[in-house]
């Protein structure tokens, strides 16, 4: 009987302790996109990320709380998006996650990669020389570092 009483008060603290603050949901509105009510634009879309983005008292988890949920969502952030990400990254000094968003939207491109990504780091590039980021490409993340021919090859 204990066991199930203590179960239950660690269940109900848990939920209240762990409940989502509004001041950290970057996403509270996905709900609403995909409702039927109403419809947030693509422009609305771009400046809340962008807003949420510039905040001045962004911290490492809401960074990658919301760059994880861009990964998530069948869509390739528009330039101004990750330029603005990029600059909470330096506003946080955190060099390895620019450089890991910006593998990552490479990987949303898909199969389009070739013409999409080529573009995104054009428009980009401008930031990237401003805040001394490089590409995955220039720093040889493209290619694997020990990368062997097979034996069966040989």
């Amino acid at each position: 009987m204990l066991r199930a009483v203590v179960t239950r008060m660690t269940s109900a603290a848990r939920t209240s302790l762990l409940a989502p603050r509004s001041a950290t949901a970057v996403t509270g509105t996905q709900s609403t996109r995909a409702s039927h009510d109403s419809k947030e634009t693509d422009e609305e879309f771009d400046e809340r990320y962008v807003k949420f983005f510039n905040r001045s008292d962004i911290d490492h988890w809401e960074i990658r709380k919301a760059m994880n949920d861009l990964a998530g969502m069948d869509l390739v952030p528009e330039p101004k998006i990750i330029c603005a990400a990029l600059r909470a990254c330096r506003r946080l000094n955190d060099f390895a996650l620019a450089v890991r968003f910006i593998e990552s939207v490479k990987d949303k491109a898909g199969p389009h990669v070739n013409t999409i990504y080529p573009y995104i780091v054009q428009e980009i590039k401008p930031t990237l020389d401003e805040l001394g980021i490089n590409t995955p490409e220039q720093l040889g993340y493209d290619e694997p570092e020990l990368a062997v021919e097979s034996v069966y090859h040989m």
